[in-house]
């Protein structure tokens, strides 16, 4: 296959939706990565799979589905690769704790890291598919009218939804509260 830039860019164009939505469901329960990155990712490997000439005389369904299995791959092997560190463990006798490093003006990065480890919480709390859904979308900022309509419910069932949600995240945060006595914010750092 030549190097046609137009020739890949409408690859891209027929897949992209597709490719988001298989990016977005593989996407999970990791702190370290979200859909952006796998999609990314998934540009990367076609990327490489079109100048290399693998893409040629493909169908859209073999791109997509060779998408897939490379993102479940990756996602397997970055994962491994992953540690948990705590912000307050100590980083060594000089340098004090890691919480210390961080700059004041940087507590919107500390509040996001909390925020991305109560939604892991959360779901490993046992959240049903629906629910986890209803969170994402309202994550991504939509309304509960448009959760409704891309979920196919009305939106007195997404605020069903959202109520479920917000009891199991109070249960949870009683049940840590009354586990800990001062929580610690664990961060994932890759390797």
């Amino acid at each position: 296959m030549s190097f046609d830039l137009r020739t890949f860019d409408l690859i891209i164009k027929r897949i992209s939706r597709t490719l988001q939505r298989i990016t977005q469901k593989l996407n999970g329960r990791f702190s370290f990565m979200d859909h952006d990155d796998l999609y990314q990712e998934a540009l990367l490997q076609l990327w490489i799979d079109f100048q290399g000439g693998r893409l040629e005389a493909k169908t859209d369904s073999y791109i997509l589905q060779g998408c897939y299995f490379h993102l479940k791959n990756y996602i397997r092997k970055t994962q491994g690769s992953a540690t948990v560190v705590s912000l307050n463990s100590m980083i060594d006798e000089e340098s004090g704790r890691l919480e210390e490093l961080i700059e004041a003006d940087e507590v919107a990065a500390l509040d996001y890291v909390d925020g991305k480890m109560q939604v892991e919480a959360l779901l490993a709390a046992g959240m049903s598919e629906r629910e986890r859904d209803v969170l994402a979308f309202s994550i991504e900022g939509m309304t509960t009218r448009e959760i409704g309509e891309k979920l196919g419910i009305s939106h007195v069932a997404v605020v069903k939804v959202r109520n479920r949600i917000r009891e199991k995240y109070e249960r949870l945060r009683t049940a840590n509260t009354m586990a800990v006595t001062k929580p610690t914010k664990p961060v994932l750092v890759t390797s």
